[in-house]
C-alpha cells in the first residue's frame, strides 16, 4: 500500500518533534516511496515501518507535547513515517482525553472534579476557574490558557488535585495537589513565562511522602518498607536496602523453582480480578510460541485508586526488579510498563531507573551476568481508563483504540503482539519481592502465605481516602477490619459519624457503618455482597452529598465506555439520565418502576457488556440503592 497522504505538510517544529522518536528519516525519503530494502514497506529511519506501528502513540505524546495539539500536517506526517492509514490514526488520536486534534491553548489545566476531590471542594474550584477563565474549554488571558473537567487523576489523598500541561520546546506536565484556583492560575502564568517546573514535578505538599504514606518510616512495613527511606533516584541505596536480592535468589533458584514459591505463596492479583498470580506465570512460561512478553499494568485509574502510584514515585527500582523477575520466571525477552498519562513525577523516576539498571547490567543483552536478555520499555498511555483492562491496554500498546478484545483466547496464550503475555499490576508484582527476597529465596512462598488469612495471603495496600484524619496508603495484613483501617487514618474528622463506605472504587459496592467490623479480604467482603477491588477505602460522612456523588459515576462510566459494544455503550447512557431523573424529581414513570428499570439496565450490562468496564457500572449505584438511608432519593 502506498500512502500519499493529501493534505498541507508538517512545519518542521512537527517533523522535530516526531523524529525525536521514530529516528531520522532517511535521507531523499519522500513520505510514500516504496523501498525494495524494505520488502515492500514505507521505509522509517531505516526500518520496516509495518514493524513499528507500536509507535504511534509516542509519536502522537510527541506532538501533543510540542504543539498542544495533533494537527492534520503534523498527523500525517507520523502515518506516512509510520505506513498507518490516516482514518485509523485519526481513530487512535481521538480516543484518548489527554490528546486533541482540535486548536487549544498551550497552557491546560486538568482540574479533577470526580469522587474525592468533590468532597474536598472541587465544584468550588470549577466555579472560581469559571469566573476567571471563562467556562471550560474557552481560551483565555490573550488565547495562552485554559483549563478543562478532568476524572481522578490518582491523588486523591491529597485532593483536591489537578494535572497542568505545557506545550513547547521544553514542555511542562506537572501534578498540584491540594491546590486552590488562584494556584492554578498562577502556576500556568509562571509556566508561560518561562518558569517551567522540572519535568514530573508535583507541588511542595505533594512531594512530601508522609502526606501519602502516614505508616512511612515504621517498623515492620514491608510493601512500603523503603519509603520514605531509599532515595528513589539511587540504585546503591535501593540495593542497600534489599533490593536486586530477589532478583539474585531467583536466578539462582531458576525460573521453574520461582514459578513454584510465587504459587505457594497464594499471591493473587491486587488489581481487581485476583487471579493466582503463579498459575498465570505458569502458563505464560509452558507456551511454545516465541517470544513471550510480560507487562505491568501501570494504569491505574481506578476512581480512589492512587497505591501504584506511590509506589512507583517512592520506589521505582522495586517496580523494574519486579518487572524482571517476572521476565526471566516467563521466559520473556522483553517487558512493557504501562503507565498512565497523568502521572508525569512516576513517568521520570521509572525512566531514570530503568536507565540506570540498564547502565548498570541489570536489564539488557546480559543480564547480570546470567547470559539472559531482557529489557523494559515503558509506555505513556494518554487518558483512558478502559486501558486498564488487559486487553485493551495490549491494543493501547500496538497503536489502536484501547478497546477490549473478545476472549478466549486468554493473554497467556495470545497477548501482546498475538504472542503469550503475562500481566500483572504494580502492586502484585512489589509482592513478589516479598516472595523471593528472604535468606535464599528458597521456602518464601510458605513464609508469605503465613501473614493474611489462608484465602488472602500476604500484606494488603489501602487507598483510603475522602471524610478521614489522615488519608493515604495504608500497608495492613489481610484480614484487618474495615474499622481497625480508619482508625489507623485517624477517623472521620470532628468525629462526625460515618454515612456510608465506597469499598473498590467507582466500579465497587457502597457499604454502612454496619460493616465497619468485616475483615478486609476476599473472602470477607464476598459475605457481604462487596469487593475489594483495586484497595479503594472512600469515606463519607453525614455531610456528604450522595446523590451527586452517584450521578458522578454515572457520568464516570458514560463518558469512559470505548462504545464497542452496545449493552455498555446505551447502558451507561441510560443509567445516567435515569439518575438524573431520580434527583431532579422528573419520573417518566413512577418511582418503583424506575428502580426496576435501573435494575434492568445494570443486568444487561453485567450480562452482555465485553469487558469489566461495562460489567461493574452499575455495582456502586445499585448497592447505594439497596440501602435507601444511604442515598435519600
Amino acid at each position: 500500500m502506498d500512502l500519499h497522504v493529501i493534505g498541507p505538510l508538517a512545519s518542521p517544529v512537527e517533523r522535530a518533534a516526531v523524529d525525536a522518536v521514530l529516528g531520522p528519516a532517511e535521507s531523499g525519503w519522500s513520505g510514500g516511496q516504496r523501498d525494495s530494502r524494505t520488502d515492500g514497506h514505507v521505509a522509517r529511519g531505516g526500518h520496516q515501518a509495518r514493524s513499528r506501528r507500536d509507535l504511534l502513540l509516542p509519536a502522537l505524546h510527541a506532538l501533543q507535547d510540542r504543539v498542544g495539539q495533533i494537527t492534520q500536517p503534523g498527523l500525517n506526517y507520523v502515518c506516512r513515517r509510520l505506513a498507518v492509514p490516516p482514518a485509523e490514526a485519526y481513530g487512535v488520536a481521538t480516543f484518548y482525553a489527554l490528546f486533541t486534534t482540535t486548536p487549544r491553548p498551550p497552557a491546560v489545566a486538568h482540574v479533577c472534579d470526580d469522587i474525592a476531590c468533590r468532597l474536598a471542594g472541587a465544584e468550588a474550584i470549577c466555579g472560581d476557574l469559571e469566573r476567571t477563565l471563562g467556562p471550560a474549554g474557552t481560551a483565555a488571558r490573550d488565547g495562552t490558557m485554559t483549563w478543562l473537567r478532568s476524572p481522578c487523576l490518582g491523588r486523591c489523598e491529597l485532593a483536591p488535585a489537578a494535572l497542568l500541561t505545557v506545550a513547547g520546546q521544553s514542555p511542562v506536565r506537572e501534578e498540584l495537589a491540594p491546590v486552590d484556583a488562584a494556584g492554578i492560575v498562577g502556576r500556568l502564568e509562571a509556566a508561560l513565562a518561562g518558569s517551567t517546573a522540572p519535568h514530573g514535578a508535583t507541588s511542595a505538599a505533594a512531594t512530601a511522602i508522609t502526606a501519602s504514606v502516614p505508616q512511612a518510616g515504621q517498623p515492620g512495613l514491608r510493601l512500603l518498607g523503603r519509603i520514605g527511606i531509599v532515595d528513589p533516584g539511587s540504585l546503591d541505596d535501593y540495593q542497600a536496602h534489599g533490593g536486586y536480592r530477589a532478583f539474585s535468589n531467583a536466578i539462582a533458584m531458576g525460573a521453574e523453582a520461582t514459578i513454584r514459591e510465587v504459587s505457594d505463596a497464594k499471591l493473587v492479583g491486587r488489581g481487581g480480578a485476583a487471579f493466582p498470580t503463579g498459575r498465570k506465570w505458569a502458563a505464560v512460561a509452558a507456551q511454545t510460541a516465541q517470544p513471550h512478553y510480560v507487562v505491568c499494568n501501570a494504569d491505574e485509574s481506578e476512581p480512589g485508586t492512587f497505591k501504584d502510584r506511590v509506589l512507583m514515585e517512592a520506589d521505582p527500582f522495586a517496580v523494574i526488579e519486579a518487572i524482571t523477575i517476572e521476565g526471566f520466571a516467563t521466559g520473556a525477552s522483553r517487558g512493557y510498563l504501562y503507565l498512565r498519562g497523568e502521572y508525569p513525577l512516576a513517568e521520570a523516576r521509572l525512566t531514570a531507573a530503568i536507565e540506570v539498571a540498564r547502565a548498570a547490567g541489570l536489564l539488557g543483552d546480559d543480564v547480570a551476568g546470567s547470559g539472559w536478555a531482557f529489557d523494559i520499555e515503558l509506555r505513556r498511555g494518554a487518558g483512558a481508563y478502559i486501558c486498564g483492562e488487559e486487553t485493551a491496554l495490549f491494543e493501547s500498546i500496538e497503536g489502536k483504540r484501547g478497546e477490549p478484545r473478545n476472549k478466549p483466547p486468554f493473554p497467556v496464550e495470545v497477548g501482546l503482539f498475538g504472542k503469550p503475555t503475562a500481566i500483572n499490576n504494580v502492586e502484585t508484582l512489589v509482592n513478589v519481592l516479598l516472595v523471593l527476597g528472604d535468606g535464599d529465596g528458597v521456602g518464601g512462598g510458605t513464609r508469605y502465605a503465613a501473614t493474611g488469612t489462608d484465602g488472602s495471603t500476604g500484606p494488603k495496600l489501602f487507598c483510603l481516602c475522602g471524610h478521614v484524619a489522615r488519608p493515604g496508603v495504608y500497608e495492613v495484613p489481610f484480614g484487618t477490619t474495615l474499622r481497625e483501617l480508619l482508625e489507623l487514618g485517624g477517623g472521620v474528622p470532628g468525629g462526625r459519624p460515618v454515612r456510608a463506605i465506597l469499598l473498590g472504587g467507582a466500579a465497587g459496592v457502597f457499604v454502612g457503618p454496619d460493616a465497619l467490623d468485616v475483615p478486609l479480604t476476599f473472602e470477607g467482603t464476598r459475605a457481604i455482597g462487596a469487593t475489594l477491588g483495586s484497595g479503594v477505602v472512600m469515606v463519607f460522612d453525614e455531610t456528604a452529598d450522595l446523590v451527586g456523588t452517584l450521578r458522578r459515576i454515572a457520568a464516570f462510566f458514560r463518558d469512559e465506555s470505548c462504545g464497542q459494544c452496545v449493552p455498555c455503550r446505551v447502558g451507561t447512557v441510560r443509567q445516567e439520565e435515569l439518575l438524573a431523573r431520580l434527583a431532579d424529581g422528573a419520573l417518566a414513570r413512577t418511582r418503583d418502576e424506575e428502580l426496576a428499570l435501573l435494575a434492568d439496565i445494570g443486568r444487561a450490562m453485567r450480562d452482555a457488556s465485553i469487558c469489566g468496564l461495562g460489567q461493574t457500572a452499575s455495582s456502586a449505584i445499585e448497592s447505594a440503592f439497596r440501602q435507601p438511608a444511604l442515598v435519600g432519593l
